[in-house]
């Protein structure tokens, strides 16, 4: 089974982290003793640009997670179904090709869920298999591969589509000037990836296709679960939308867990950290990013492509490693026989390994 595609869609209202953080800052002047925290906080998360789905001045107006939460069914069906086409179009298939969909989303709920609103607007089959995933957040991009990865493994004449669509800005609450939420709404951004996942037996699985791209074998996956460490992640839920939980210790928990993670994870196939060419990596943000740099001791620039993502378009929650990967297949694949891990750390605390093979 291969990555056969990646596509990506991004909302076309696009901003400076300076534009935001003064946006911000006279919406919430009023409701802080310092206000000038909010750029300082802004400057230090390693975000030059963010598309945003809406306007600035819109924002202002969302009031209650209903008139939000229809908001983002809306942008979700729409931007999706570019991300859709985007992968869809690089390796010459249609919807009609597709037997299974996992949709992945942490930043807004629907049922029926975005990926049957997209069936009825685009020509998937009826027979078409559906696993939305909601709660997994940041990691959920990895998870999601693992996931339909594990289906084209009991149908390898098949081809899995795994969708993410985050809206992060959505959730960005004017009664909360808590540290964790300024942070969040200076970190976070809005865009959609979607993967193409073939199974052994198809066509761009085999490259016996003209339009057979260089996408690598996913070889093995790892789901760890950290027990007792939801406190460090995740969303309170409550009248005016999602409430974020956002840890400090999250880069305590990578240093703690990821290299022991992964140096098993290599071990169980017969490899270790020198066989590993490239990386992979959610664009957490600088700490998280800097952690991982420090656990695995990589070398520079190992996780450039994560750190160009977060300068260009912030954390994108789920879809954040789905946009890094877009970029290593389309500007940097690996050399045939090598390895990479793709890999996403999020709420429960958890981490998702894939090792891949180009």
């Amino acid at each position: 089974m291969r990555i056969a595609s990646v596509g990506t869609a991004y909302p076309p209202h696009r901003y400076s982290q300076a534009q935001i953080s003064e946006a911000l800052t006279a919406r919430w002047q009023d409701r802080m003793e310092e206000p000038r925290l909010i750029n300082r906080l802004f400057v230090n998360c390693g975000v030059d640009f963010r598309n945003l789905v809406f306007p600035l001045d819109v924002y202002e107006n969302l009031s209650g997670f209903g008139p939000t939460n229809d908001a983002w069914i809306v942008a979700a069906v729409e931007l999706g179904e570019k991300a859709i086409d985007t992968a869809l179009a690089r390796v010459g298939l249609t919807p009609t090709d597709i037997s299974a969909i996992f949709f992945a989303s942490v930043t807004g709920i629907a049922s029926p869920t975005i990926d049957a609103r997209l069936i009825n607007r685009m020509p998937f089959p009826t027979s078409i298999k559906r696993t939305p995933i909601f709660g997994l957040g940041c990691v959920a991009g990895a998870a999601g591969i693992s996931r339909a990865s594990d289906y084209v493994r009991a149908f390898p004449n098949q081809y899995a589509l795994l969708l993410s669509v985050e809206l992060c800005s959505l959730t960005w609450q004017d009664n909360d000037q808590s540290i964790a939420n300024l942070i969040s709404c200076g970190l976070f951004g809005d865009g959609a990836a979607a993967v193409i996942i073939a199974g052994s037996e198809t066509a761009l699985a085999k490259r016996t296709c003209p339009t057979c791209i260089s996408g690598p074998k996913i070889l093995d996956t790892r789901s760890t679960f950290y027990r007792h460490t939801e406190h460090i992640m995740g969303w309170d839920i409550g009248d005016m939308g999602f409430k974020i939980v956002l840890s400090p210790d999250v880069p305590k928990v990578v240093n703690e867990h990821l290299r022991g993670n992964v140096e098993s994870f290599l071990t169980d196939n017969g490899l270790t950290l020198d066989d590993i060419s490239s990386y992979i990596f959610h664009s957490g943000g600088p700490k998280v990013l800097e952690a991982m740099e420090t656990t695995l001791n990589l070398p520079d620039n190992a996780l450039e492509p994560s750190w160009r993502s977060l300068r260009e378009v912030g954390n994108l929650s789920a879809a954040s490693v789905l946009a890094v990967l877009e970029d290593v297949l389309v500007n940097a694949p690996g050399k045939p026989g090598t390895y990479s891990i793709l890999a996403a750390m999020g709420p429960a605390f958890c981490s998702e390994l894939v090792l891949l093979q180009w």
